[in-house]
């Protein structure tokens, strides 16, 4: 166990799900001045187990990963029963890169599954900031690729990585928020770091960062040939893709299909697909 590990209590909400796995990790960093790493959903009972777990101590801060609502909607709940600020990138759609602000202007690209399009932090971080106490030292991290505004924040060698990375399950890519390019780019970022411990915000720590983020990079690039081969045979939309490509329950095939457009996107970047129209959930993409 690391030293991290040791100065931490892990409190997992009741919002269990195929997308949160056994719901949200709830992170307490400290005993005397606490740093809260998201505090779920807006739930009572989690927020009384969070204030219940901080004990004797006073939650000093309260930091977002990414503004999503199992991440983020107890935020400011928390904080009024506090007196903490709020920590985080930004507004709820800050951070997206040029591709993502022009998808999104044109209107056609749907998106936008569990924002908290309320969030704004009280405290904006850029990347590379840090933030300590006489217990601990948090460095932030912007991690987009799973939502243009995720933070991860390292503490010597342990990433708290919010949503980019899971043991259990492989993220969700959800355009305009998320972003494919961005999340190849995060994942060689976080390999770059040396961390031996990642802490995800659903399911079990991740012991061998190395393997999983190289595990993570090769099941996208599987999916982008994949997607490939089957526009091969001829035009498809993302969701006739998802159908054909993905072995998984009907309740899935809404978020396959995004994670395929987000595949589509980079692709037609890259001028290895295109679509005749707009691009969004309809749009009928060609391979070149």
């Amino acid at each position: 166990m690391t030293s991290a590990e040791k100065a931490l209590r892990i409190i997992t909400a009741d919002n269990p799900s195929p997308f949160t796995g056994p719901g949200t990790n709830t992170f307490l960093l400290g005993r005397e001045r606490i740093a809260v790493i998201d505090p779920g959903p807006d739930l009572a009972a989690h927020r009384q187990a969070i204030l219940a777990a901080a004990g004797g101590g006073r939650i000093s801060h309260i930091f977002v990963t990414h503004a999503h609502l199992d991440h983020s909607g107890g935020a400011r709940a928390l904080a009024q029963a506090t007196g903490a600020p709020i920590l985080g990138f930004g507004p709820a759609e800050s951070g997206r890169s040029a591709v993502m602000e022009r998808l999104a202007r044109e209107g056609a690209i749907d998106g936008g599954e569990g924002l908290d399009r309320d969030f704004a932090p009280d405290i904006a971080l850029a990347d590379g900031a840090v933030v300590e106490t006489g217990e601990w030292r948090l460095t932030a991290l912007h991690t987009p690729g799973h939502f243009a505004g995720h933070l991860a924040f390292r503490q010597d060698e342990t990433i708290f990585c919010g949503d980019v990375v899971m043991g259990w399950s492989s993220t969700l890519i959800s355009p305009p928020d998320g972003d494919l390019a961005d999340y190849f780019r995060t994942l060689a970022r976080l390999d770059s770091t040396g961390a031996r411990l990642l802490l995800p915000a659903h399911g079990a720590a991740v012991r061998d960062p190395a393997a999983r983020l190289a595990e993570l990079a090769a099941h996208r690039r599987e999916r982008t040939v994949q997607i490939l081969a089957a526009l091969r045979e001829g035009p498809a939309t993302a969701e006739a893709l998802a159908r054909r490509i993905y072995q998984i329950p009907p309740a899935m095939l809404p978020a396959a299909m995004r994670n395929v457009l987000a595949h589509l996107i980079a692709l037609g970047e890259l001028g290895a697909v295109s679509t005749p129209g707009a691009i969004g959930s309809d749009a009928v993409f060609s391979a070149h």
